[in-house]
């Protein structure tokens, strides 16, 4: 399904304002970025604080496995059928990016849409790595004895380079938002925290079905607590 759009219009045409990100995408956005700010802060101080990167970093592959399934159940806009487009309309679009009169989208556009899957799948990575990395002193990952050193030596060595890979692309994100923002003058960061956009003429607004949102993010983190205990 092809992702919401429109050319920019007369800024003197009604604008309505149209429900895009439902509840549980939101929570979702916004406790990703504050738990892997936690991991990096945490893996830095070392020592004791490697408890709470563990912690958090369950968390976080919990997020992932929740977020990857309401990518299939969610409401439309979340759905990756909505926002993840074949190559060549993701070229067209990048091919007019800097041009005035580039249409802007309700949902993700076509490059936004695949660096939300570029970012998962390096979160899915780092989660995965950090199962079965050690640090050579007295911190390991819950899954670490279930390989023989070198691997788990190995996994550790991508888990930090991964974690380069993860800071390239955040600043990707910061980047681009910013420029949406000041350039051209679209806002993607209150529609995050509202799940709101303003836009001309009519558009079908996301749904999103709460309790099943919150049975799913119950079986991932069961899920989890299943893999690490």
């Amino acid at each position: 399904m092809a992702a919401t759009s429109q050319k920019p219009t007369n800024k003197h045409k009604l604008l309505n304002r149209v429900k895009v990100w439902d509840l549980p995408t939101r929570i979702f956005h916004w406790l990703l970025v504050t738990l892997v700010v936690v991991s990096f802060i945490t893996v830095k101080i070392g020592g004791n604080a490697m408890v709470y990167h563990l912690i958090s970093g369950y968390i976080i592959l919990a997020l992932l496995f929740f977020r990857i399934t309401w990518g299939f159940f969610g409401s439309r806009s979340s759905r990756f059928a909505s926002f993840v487009c074949f190559p060549p309309a993701v070229l067209r679009y990048a091919a007019g990016l800097l041009k005035r009169g580039s249409p802007r989208y309700l949902g993700h556009n076509p490059l936004g849409g695949w660096s939300i899957i570029a970012m998962l799948l390096v979160l899915l990575v780092q989660s995965g790595t950090g199962l079965f990395a050690n640090d050579d002193i007295f911190t390991e990952g819950p899954l670490a004895h279930l390989v023989s050193k070198s691997t788990s030596d190995w996994l550790t060595r991508v888990h930090r380079l991964n974690s380069d890979v993860i800071v390239i692309l955040v600043i990707i994100h910061v980047v681009a938002v910013t420029y949406y923002l000041l350039v051209k003058r679209d806002n993607l960061i209150r529609p995050m925290i509202t799940g709101f956009k303003m836009w001309a003429g009519r558009a079908d607004p996301a749904g999103g079905n709460s309790w099943k949102a919150i049975g799913l993010a119950l079986l991932c983190a069961l899920a989890v607590y299943v893999i690490v205990r």
